[in-house]
């Protein structure tokens, strides 16, 4: 009987011991999700562009092919990797994250060049064929999935940094955690703003009340307006979130002035300002890292085109676009 209680003792401590776990992971995961959160919006914004233009039936889809490569970037590819990184050369990480911003701010240049020129660059106009929608779409899906990548690293970056605990399994508990979250949580409600017509036409045939057909019939008018906004504010946020990795990145490099020049510009308008002063901070932040973003793009758009592409292409065999 004796031996019974003891292995009962033993077993409620150790049960003990896997709450608390538990209850550590959950914690980590929600500091570092908050942490993060700022990606985070800026990955929701990213993505329903990916799907603007394609038929109804076949967004969901999409979604759903992309969110399962975000879950590759995050567990298979960046969350390894990192550890690995973090482990053994932590001096790379912010080098490469450097160049993940660096693809950042040519992709939202790039988009940006092509609505102001639409015909100005061949290398620009190939990237933009539309003449089979499967290979259009899986144009998309490998280019949302490639944004991703980026967006993914910085996340999960920030939340490796966030984690305290010095246990290397904790820490790679605590990633798998808020990359599965934030992905569910992004691309849930992706798949939520791009149904939304779809939810206004059965609202507008089926309701029972006047108001409730005028709602689902004012959501059909508005969802393409607001599918246009979140496709200009994905383009924005790549170039500011893209700048703001580099302007961070030089800073921990030993080159602190531009970023500090923007906080020091941020800090004046916010203090100028009576009246939110923090969202007023981070707009003129967002602001003017998107700005470096896209002239840094815009410089980086003959470089990918004309000497990055060709090496490539060179490389792998595939035939250059011209």
């Amino acid at each position: 009987m004796s031996g019974l209680l003891a292995l009962l003792d033993d077993v409620a401590a150790i049960a003990k011991v896997a709450a608390a776990s538990v209850d550590d992971i959950a914690g980590a995961a929600a500091k570092a999700g908050a942490k993060a959160a700022g990606v985070v919006i800026d990955d929701a914004a990213v993505t329903p562009k990916y799907v603007h233009g394609f038929e109804a039936d076949r967004e969901l889809p999409i979604i759903w092919r992309i969110a399962i490569g975000s879950i590759r970037n995050k567990l298979v590819i960046l969350l390894p990797a990192l550890l690995a990184l973090d482990h053994f050369l932590p001096q790379l990480i912010t080098p490469l994250l450097m160049l993940g911003g660096a693809y950042l701010c040519f992709e939202g240049a790039e988009k940006v060049w092509h609505a102001l020129f639409p015909h100005a660059d061949a290398h620009v106009e190939a990237d933009f064929d539309t003449k089979d929608p499967s290979h259009l779409e899986e144009e998309k899906v490998a280019g949302a999935i490639k944004t991703d990548f980026i967006l993914s690293a910085e996340i999960m970056t920030i939340a490796l940094a966030t984690i305290e605990s010095p246990s290397f399994w904790m820490q790679a508990v605590t990633l798998a955690v808020v990359g599965i979250l934030i992905t569910v949580g992004v691309y849930g409600a992706v798949a939520l703003i791009v149904k939304m017509d779809d939810i206004g036409l059965h609202m507008a045939a089926t309701s029972r009340t006047g108001a409730g057909r005028s709602f689902g019939r004012g959501l059909v008018k508005g969802m393409p307006k607001l599918m246009a906004f979140l496709s200009t504010v994905g383009t924005e946020a790549m170039l500011w979130v893209g700048g703001n990795i580099i302007t961070h990145g030089l800073e921990v490099l030993g080159w602190p002035w531009l970023y500090h020049e923007i906080h020091h510009l941020a800090e004046i308008a916010a203090h100028a300002t009576p009246v939110l002063p923090g969202l007023v901070g981070w707009a003129v932040t967002a602001t003017l890292d998107g700005i470096f973003g896209l002239v840094l793009g815009i410089l980086l758009i003959p470089v990918a085109t004309r000497l990055i592409g060709p090496a490539i292409a060179a490389v792998t065999g595939r035939k250059a676009a011209h």
